[in-house]
């Protein structure tokens, strides 16, 4: 068993500066270096935490260095994953591996070459109430299931700036859910058929992508997935799935800041969903940096496999191709 590791994290941005806190308190960890084009940001991050900053390039050459969070933007994460697998370093990155499937394909040709661990960030499957779902659907307590309907919306809208370059809903926003599908039904898809629209916020209609959308997919078995999302829900960060058995149904609710309910003459009322997803999944992103350090430690395999992360890039891929083309898709 490893005792102590030092980690190297690319990318000081918002999802960066959470992964770098849950690694320096993890035990057997410790943040070495912190990189980013932003130094000053770099600077900030790493002052946090008691590491330094660096260049990818001399973080990569260190050999105390055991492994690499590729935290950076989408544009970066194939390179970084290509050049820490040559480098010998474990990998945790981010989703997506890539917005190009084919370009995902050449990293994990890469990462299974060299043999380093590669785990990509979906970090819904670490959520407590999601996998304790998860856990009672596997022990077989509504028997086998048959349906699974996710919701998934986000407060507000990005700028049209970040549309511009996200690579659309389905791969920026609907991967995360194309990985639940996958997770919890326990198999692959056989057709996707998507639609989607743009009511009441034509700047994303302008940028060439969509606001809403709803997705329906379909499993060997015949079981059934509809996945619906909007960009906008004025009550918060709305993030829930039910699951619906041969015996039961299980559901996976919001998380609110607190759970207090007010009972009163006129109405009965609670806190709105946590504001996004930084605090939504707060216990999930520590709980993933702690399974990708105890599987490093320990020499076991992780959760969420680069092999997961081209899976839901290439259901992203299709959605996008259904909808363009106004169709459903049948998967050979």
């Amino acid at each position: 068993m490893i005792e102590h590791m030092d980690v190297a994290v690319f990318g000081a941005g918002r999802i960066g500066t959470i992964h770098a806190g849950n690694l320096a308190r993890h035990a057997r960890a410790r943040l070495r270096y912190v990189a980013d084009v932003n130094a000053a940001a770099a600077q900030t991050l790493a002052e946090r935490h008691g590491a330094r900053t660096s260049s990818v390039e001399d973080a990569l050459a260190d050999p105390a260095v055991r492994a690499v969070m590729i935290c950076s933007s989408t544009d970066t994460h194939a390179d970084l994953i290509l050049r820490a697998a040559a480098a010998g370093k474990a990998i945790f990155c981010e989703k997506p591996v890539d917005l190009d499937v084919e370009r995902a394909r050449a990293c994990a040709a890469a990462v299974r070459k060299t043999g380093v661990t590669c785990m990509i960030g979906f970090q819904r499957r670490f959520d407590p109430t999601f996998a304790a779902l998860k856990q009672r659907l596997d022990a077989g307590e509504i028997g086998v299931p048959e349906m699974l309907v996710i919701t998934s919306r986000d407060p507000a809208p990005p700028p049209a700036s970040y549309i511009a370059h996200s690579g659309g809903v389905f791969k920026d926003m609907l991967i995360h859910d194309f990985d639940i599908f996958r997770w919890i039904l326990g198999g692959e898809a056989v057709s996707v058929h998507a639609t989607g629209g743009c009511p009441g916020l034509p700047d994303i209609a302008a940028a060439g992508d969509l606001s809403h959308t709803a997705v329906t997919l379909r499993t060997s078995t015949g079981a059934l997935c509809q996945i619906n999302t909007s960009r906008r829900a004025a009550y918060g960060y709305d993030q829930r799935f039910e699951v619906l058995g041969s015996r039961g149904l299980l559901q996976a609710g919001n998380v609110r800041p607190t759970q207090v309910t007010a009972w009163s003459e006129q109405s009965i009322s609670s806190d709105k969903p946590e504001a996004f997803f930084l605090e939504r999944y707060r216990d999930a992103y520590a709980l993933e940096i702690e399974h990708f350090l105890d599987a490093l430690s320990n020499g076991t395999p992780v959760r969420t496999t680069i092999e997961d992360g081209i899976k839901a890039l290439e259901l992203a891929e299709l959605a996008t191709q259904s909808w363009r083309e106004g169709r459903a898709l049948s998967i050979a």
